[in-house]
């Protein structure tokens, strides 16, 4: 008996299977182009040439009317002969020490809130959160009037323990720390969010684990909770050194915006000393300078935060 046979089909020369490969790579690495373009062109518009921008300008000096001529290192020799720029660095490093507090604030707060049976978490949480999304002008703005030296309600406050009062923002002595409590209390919201997510990452096999062998809550936070927190301790690390080296908002707010004030200077960081040079003063060489190396700042501080982050973050 004849045993039918079927016509195999030819192989497809390996040649033709690498051009469609080649060309179903390409389709596909296109179409990834397109979807990230949006951020990538955002990026360019809105970062990249900025920067690149300011570091070219900062070389030049502006005329009245505009145009600008090469003038070489001479920005970068005035701001650095100015002492109104060490005194600004010195504040902006200081707003960002305090800016720091909110970490170890957050991670209590977040722990406390995480404790099983607490009732109103939801509540509480919003009410931490409120301050964040809230405008800094209109936080600064409600924190100027409470810290009023005539009819603040902070010196009522004190009033009523026999404590005089001093006009907080307006003191030379005070306003930047009265101005650093404020941008803490703004934080705690936003870092608290992140604390809470990381707690609740945490196996509670780890924790139970811990309380068997008799650590007790302190103990297990110490050498549980905060080690495995590590990670988005480090990241709200960075997160902050960035922002609070661009403090600017309530500074201007609560000082009165002003030059005449006399705790303006003393309270002054990098990012107001900008806009006193480029648009009170119109001196906007010197003020290109300064925001380059406002950004050359944060870039190192950024490097040496990643840079000890193998030495500090326990797990990953």
């Amino acid at each position: 008996m004849a045993v039918p046979t079927t016509a195999s089909t030819p192989a497809t020369p390996a040649p033709a299977r690498r051009r469609r490969s080649i060309r179903s790579g390409g389709r596909a690495g296109l179409i990834g182009y397109l979807f990230i373009a949006p951020v990538g062109i955002g990026l360019l518009v809105l970062y990249i040439y900025p920067a690149v921008a300011t570091f070219a300008l900062s070389f030049t000096d502006w005329g009245p009317f505009g145009g600008n001529t090469f003038n070489g290192f001479a920005n970068y020799v005035a701001v650095f002969r100015n002492d109104l720029f060490w005194r600004s660095l010195g504040n902006t490093l200081l707003y960002m020490s305090i800016g720091l507090f909110v970490i170890p604030i957050a991670i209590v707060i977040a722990t406390l809130l995480n404790k099983p049976g607490l009732r109103g978490v939801g509540v509480y949480r919003t009410l931490y959160f409120i301050p964040f999304v809230t405008l800094p002008v209109a936080s600064g703005m409600v924190w100027k009037w409470l810290y009023n030296g005539d009819y603040g309600l902070i010196n009522a406050f004190l009033g009523n323990f026999g404590i005089s009062g001093t006009y907080w923002v307006a003191n030379p002595a005070t306003a930047l720390m009265a101005i650093g409590i404020v941008q803490v209390w703004s934080q705690i919201g936003y870092y608290l969010v992140i604390f809470i997510a990381g707690i609740k990452a945490i196996p509670q096999t780890y924790l139970e684990a811990a309380e068997l062998d008799g650590a007790g809550p302190l103990r297990r936070f110490f050498t549980v909770v905060l080690p495995l927190l590590s990670p988005s301790i480090f990241f709200c690390s960075v997160i902050n050194v960035i922002a609070t080296l661009q403090i600017f908002d309530l500074i201007y707010v609560m000082s009165q915006s002003s030059s005449a004030n006399p705790a303006f200077n003393s309270a002054q960081s990098i990012v107001t000393l900008f806009y006193q040079m480029a648009f009170v003063e119109n001196n906007k060489g010197n003020a290109t300078a300064l925001a380059f190396l406002l950004m050359l700042l944060i870039a190192a501080l950024t490097a040496v935060q990643f840079r000890l982050q193998k030495k500090w973050v326990f797990y990953d």
